[in-house]
């Protein structure tokens, strides 16, 4: 078994946008496995491509993890024993790598122009071959090579790929995977520019930084008898490999914006809680057993292991997502989702509507939404009405359907007997509400549910709101009762049609 002393991890993304949530669930299995084995996640921020680099991407990368409540113990914020830890601060170590691998014979400097490698690509195609570089550099002679690179003429280092035999490395998934090195090119490991490729980058780093695990995307196993190569010949430890499975979207193509798939910082602004996500993306690709869905994340770190991952792509189900999300919230302690409902009404609400929020109020009207939404981005839209005095009565053709329509008299004569055996009423609440306005149906002939619909238009402004009758206890007898009658004026003023 695996010293829990030296396990340490890494999440290492290019600041390139926004993280999306394929490249986010691997840093939360690798996160996972770090505290599981009382190890250390290191945040290493991979920008040796600077054309891609975007302004702001580290901060979002950062304040994703954080929103989700992965913490790092080395990165680029809080430093560490072994950084710098954004990779375009340690170019010296990357060059001294690539320099030393030249010295012994397994890497060269290449001078082919964009042009000589534009019209070998081309002849490769016309020649019905695979392209790849094909080595017309490997043996030209050392010295010349270093004469031209000191007169200025730009060159990128390839490292020299054995050209027989084969590559054969473990992963921890899949086990023993073999390559043919007649396959594999003499790849670039540092750019003109002085950038490494990945290639060498992580090799350097990961070595450096004594990372234990490399875990990454399963679309790396190709290139991974590569790294191999690379470790050898520097004689460095090649850690244990991890290639976790793709993230698939309902059409079996690789997840994507076009199947809904979102930044993990859009979620929160849809109002998945994080506790959610970090549940959903875990189980996604990995279980425990064949039934257990919903972790805790002390629980997750108790039993998440990186060897139990699947080995074949997940979809992503965004109906689960959502189910799991409104399941969180009904399960939460009623006061923090008091909580959590006040923080998302006081951004989510019309400007107009006074702050702060009343909690007192909030904590009223909860008992009657937790159970019906998913997101808390749909709480605004479904509460809104109980903040104001002054709610803005609906179209009549919000009104006039089903039973009503075309008949805005007699609706409006509904709404007039709802206020008129309202008004009197002594104890205002949800019971008594219910019993007289059920017994004026009654009286007037008219089912129940047609009844209350008109009710809750006037009193909600919307079909869709929490409980009517609780509702209307909450806004209150006076308000209720003046909601419905300016109903019942515009739709006796609705010019018949």
């Amino acid at each position: 078994m695996q010293d829990i002393q030296n396990v340490r991890v890494r999440f290492a993304p290019s600041p390139t946008g926004d993280p999306h949530v394929g490249v986010i669930r691997q840093a939360l299995w690798t996160w996972l496995y770090a505290k599981k084995m009382n190890g250390k996640f290191i945040l290493r921020i991979e920008d040796t491509d600077q054309t891609r680099y975007v302004e702001g991407a580290v901060d979002r990368i950062q304040n994703s993890l954080q929103w989700l409540g992965i913490t790092w113990d080395e990165g680029p914020d809080i430093g560490g024993p072994y950084g710098p830890y954004f990779q375009s601060e340690r170019k010296d170590l990357y060059k001294e790598a690539a320099e030393k691998l030249i010295e012994n014979g397994f890497a060269y400097r290449c001078f082919a122009t964009p042009d000589e490698l534009r019209e070998m690509r081309e002849s490769q195609q016309a020649a019905k071959l695979p392209p790849k570089y094909d080595g017309r550099y490997r043996d030209y002679p050392k010295n010349d090579a270093e004469k031209r690179a000191e007169s200025g003429e730009p060159y990128v280092i390839r490292f020299a790929m054995p050209q027989e035999g084969s590559t054969t490395f473990t992963d921890l998934l899949r086990g023993e995977i073999t390559f043919e090195n007649k396959e594999l090119d003499d790849f670039v490991i540092l750019k003109s520019d002085g950038f490494p490729t990945y290639h060498l980058a992580h090799v350097v780093d990961d070595t450096a930084m004594e990372i234990s695990h490399v875990t990454r995307g399963e679309e790396w196993i190709p290139s991974t008898p590569r790294h191999v190569q690379l470790f050898n010949a520097l004689g460095y430890k090649i850690p244990t490999w991890v290639h976790a499975p793709v993230i698939l979207g309902p059409d079996g193509g690789k997840l994507s914006k076009r199947h809904g798939a979102k930044f993990v910082l859009e979620y929160a602004e849809e109002g998945y809680l994080s506790d959610a996500l970090v549940n959903f993306l875990a189980i996604t690709g990995w279980a425990l057993d064949d039934h257990t869905e919903i972790f805790s994340r002390e629980r997750l770190i108790e039993v998440f292991d990186l060897k139990d991952l699947s080995k074949n792509p997940s979809g992503f189900d965004q109906t689960k997502l959502e189910w799991m999300n409104g399941l969180y919230l009904r399960e939460m302690e009623e006061n923090d989702l008091v909580d959590i409902f006040v923080r998302r009404l006081e951004r989510d609400l019309p400007a107009e509507i006074p702050r702060p929020i009343d909690w007192a109020l909030v904590k009223e009207l909860t008992p009657l939404v937790r159970e019906r939404i998913k997101l808390l981005s749909e709480l605004a839209s479904l509460v809104g009405f109980f903040f104001t005095s002054d709610v803005p009565t609906p179209a009549a053709a919000e009104f006039l359907t089903k039973k009503w329509k075309d008949r805005s008299a007699d609706a409006a004569n509904a709404l007039d007997s709802t206020s008129n055996i309202l008004e009197p009423l002594p104890d205002w609440n949800a019971d008594n509400i219910q019993q007289v306005m059920r017994n004026t149906a009654e009286k007037l002939e008219i089912r129940a549910g047609d009844f209350f619909s008109l009710t809750r238009i006037a009193v909600t402004g919307t079909r869709i709101s929490p409980p009517l009758f609780e509702s209307m206890e909450i806004i209150g007898q006076e308000l209720c009762i003046d909601r419905i009658r300016q109903a019942a004026n515009s739709l006796r003023n609705t010019p018949a049609s």
